[in-house]
């Protein structure tokens, strides 16, 4: 299968302003697809009608069918799985059920092991086996991503949605965030990442799409997005047209 998620021509509306306008994308097996465009593009809006969490027209085909009939559950069931700008934790909640809340679907289908994969997740993050019995709403905000993306992991995700993983995070953080990204891509999943950091989102991917009032402005391999004239002016600053 050469693409596993297609978005074609999306229009998602909010009464009769039009948020995302005619947006056709792509993400194909084991590579990183990242959305960059500055606050109020539209980003986020593409990635809650993706998974079916707001009304859209046009077709988001994902494992080559259209996902139009499937409910936000069914989506999940099927390996496309959203981590949330706001992470949205249980606080009250330790570390470990809100994992475990992660493999909910899979679990109650008998189509996963519980502890096995809680222990992949652990090794991949560390300090969440250390803070495993902790609050989730007393973690740092890094350790508040890694749970989100740990949670998203448990669910055994063919392609994970990342909406603004590095929002709020201080910069030495968000290159352990997105190390963390990269090394996601070797396991298998592939990653459609929105993201306000085009640094370092078009240094993760692979392929690069920029977001402007709704509509795609330029798209491209990332490597060439990041020595783009326009690109580089834009959202990079000055230094990146001599990178």
């Amino acid at each position: 299968m050469s693409t596993l998620l297609a978005v074609r021509h999306l229009h998602v509306a909010y009464g009769k302003v039009e948020a995302v306008h005619d947006v056709s994308l792509a993400v194909a097996p084991g590579t990183i697809v990242s959305v960059i465009g500055p606050n109020g593009a539209g980003k986020t809006t593409l990635l809650g009608a993706v998974m079916g969490l707001l009304p859209a027209r046009g077709d988001v085909i994902y494992l080559g069918e259209s996902a139009a009939m499937l409910s936000v559950e069914q989506r999940v069931a099927r390996g496309l799985i959203l981590v949330p700008e706001r992470r949205e934790l249980f606080a009250a909640m330790s570390v470990a059920n809100n994992l475990e809340l992660g493999a909910f679907q899979r679990v109650r289908s008998g189509n996963d092991n519980l502890k096995e994969a809680l222990a992949q997740v652990y090794q991949r993050f560390p300090r969440l086996a250390e803070r495993r019995d902790q609050l989730a709403g007393t973690l740092s905000g890094g350790e508040r991503q890694m749970l989100a993306m740990g949670r998203a992991l448990m669910g055994r995700p063919k392609v994970l949605l990342l909406d603004e993983p590095s929002l709020g995070l201080a910069p030495l953080i968000v290159r352990e965030v997105f190390s963390i990204i990269s090394a996601l891509r070797a396991t298998g999943v592939s990653i459609l990442l929105v993201e306000q950091n085009a640094r370092a989102a078009l240094q993760v991917s692979d392929y690069g799409y920029v977001l402007e009032t709704g509509e795609l402005a330029v798209e491209g391999p990332s490597a060439e997005l990041a020595v783009n004239p326009r690109v580089a002016a834009t959202y990079l600053g000055k230094a990146a047209t001599q990178a």
